[in-house]
């Protein structure tokens, strides 16, 4: 059976509707399915923001940098150095992507920077961001079936540290 097919008994997806949908400001629940699990090895979002010279900059993501903290709202822990984190607090409106449950979920973000936590030995760059629109997007005369994914080289070490940031930016006061 390959990943696209349905498993004898398994309830199959619901049909999303064709070419997509305008969800409105908030997180879907599948996705926040997705951001829910601690150790959802492979998860990738792609987080797209605005050069300085106006052209589109993508950031793959892990959920070991992002959680919820509203139905419209998450916290991103981005890299000091990263071109993202420079991005996003210079011009901080930012796209982030993702692919479950068949359909391409694109979320629109405002970001507000919230400074630097330290998380074990390392610093992130931490943001706010409010979800200003989300659409779907699916085809329909094909079942997307992933988006891009990845495998852990040393899974405990990473996943350890993604609880710890994740726990770290969860626990971190709303502003």
């Amino acid at each position: 059976m390959n990943s696209a097919e349905t498993a004898p008994g398994s309830p199959s997806p619901p049909d999303p509707p064709p070419g997509g949908a305008d969800l409105g400001p908030q997180v879907p629940e599948p996705l926040a399915e997705e951001l829910a699990q601690d150790d959802n090895d492979g998860f990738t979002l792609g987080l797209l923001s605005i050069r300085e010279d106006s052209w589109p900059h993508l950031a793959l993501l892990s959920v070991g940098e992002v959680v919820m903290t509203a139905e419209d709202g998450l916290r991103i822990g981005l890299w000091p150095a990263s071109s993202a984190a420079r991005n996003i607090q210079a011009r901080p409106r930012a796209t982030l992507t993702a692919v479950t449950h068949s359909t391409l979920y694109s979320l629109a973000l405002q970001a507000r920077h919230r400074g630097r936590l330290e998380v074990g030995d390392s610093e992130l760059e931490v943001f706010d961001c409010e979800v200003s629109a989300c659409r779907t997007s699916v085809a329909p005369y094909a079942e997307l079936t992933h988006g891009v994914g990845f495998r852990l080289f040393d899974p405990v070490p990473t996943r350890a540290r993604w609880a710890a940031t994740r726990e770290r930016l969860r626990s971190m006061p709303a502003r």
